[in-house]
């Protein structure tokens, strides 16, 4: 009877722990297919497919061959957060968009400003970067001291860009130019009479070439509010933004945002201030 009651107890004990069991592998799976969500919107399973233009200094650009800048080492750091390893595909501004859209990338880091126009086709992380701008014209240009005296008048932006919008809406007809030394010779050569761009990228270009042919002037919040500048991603990747937000918040929270922005723009330029 005793024996009985043993083996009772002992086939129960067994049931439970096999239960315990399944329980943990019902676990394992749940968390697995949380991975798999990110996974499934990825274009190549355990990397992060980055679009940028690496020639805009000093958010992307080649220094001695390699590939550097802010946002290459933000692509990383958010990649690695992520578990995954970053894939970079320089592409042309005017493709790097639609790019995300059709799929060849998951992600694009280009200093890419969110508006209400491309929020309508695609989802935006949390802003890293709040970007101001400077008007750039010929040296002597009398014409153009500020962002209203552009109306009427001929400035050299990228097609599609948040700097030819800003043209545009203060009433200047935009000169197609994709590269910003394109649209500083552009202005030098009298083909246009200015060209709007980040401060950040004048004052990278200005540590290292001759920039007297030039008059710059940075343009007040007041009439211009900072860009927020952030990660495009295509509106169904939804678990990927998620979990973009969260790497970003927590390079934030753990100081990795503002060192890299020192790093390359000698300020603090991810808050707004």
């Amino acid at each position: 009877m005793k024996k009985t009651i043993i083996r009772t107890l002992a086939s129960v004990a067994g049931l439970a722990v096999i239960a315990l069991g399944l329980a943990a592998c019902g676990s394992t799976s749940s968390s697995s297919s949380k991975g798999d969500t990110v996974d499934s919107e990825l274009v190549s399973k355990g990397k992060l497919t980055v679009g940028l233009e690496g020639t805009y200094a000093p958010y992307s650009y080649r220094a001695n061959g390699k590939l550097t800048g802010f946002e290459v080492d933000l692509s990383k750091a958010i990649a690695k957060k992520l578990g995954l390893t970053a894939d970079f595909k320089p592409t042309k501004w005017d493709s790097l968009i639609q790019g995300v859209g059709s799929g060849r990338f998951d992600i694009s880091l280009n200093n890419i400003t969110e508006t209400p126009e491309r929020a309508k086709a695609y989802s935006f992380s949390t802003p890293y970067v709040y970007s101001r701008y400077i008007l750039i014209t010929k040296k002597g240009n009398k014409d153009i001291t500020k962002i209203a005296d552009i109306k009427g008048k001929k400035t050299a932006d990228a097609t599609g860009s948040d700097n030819e919008a800003l043209a545009k809406k203060f009433g200047a007809t935009v000169v197609p130019s994709q590269e910003f030394t394109t649209s500083l010779q552009l202005v030098k050569d009298g083909r246009a009479d200015a060209t709007i761009n980040a401060v950040s990228a004048w004052s990278t270009y200005a540590k290292t070439e001759d920039t007297s042919a030039w008059t710059a002037t940075e343009i007040p919040s007041s009439d211009v509010p900072a860009a927020k500048i952030a990660a495009l991603l295509n509106k169904k990747s939804t678990a990927l933004t998620k979990a973009v937000n969260k790497a970003i918040k927590e390079l934030r929270e753990d100081g990795t945002l503002t060192k890299l922005s020192k790093q390359y723009f000698n300020a603090d330029i991810t808050e707004d201030k």
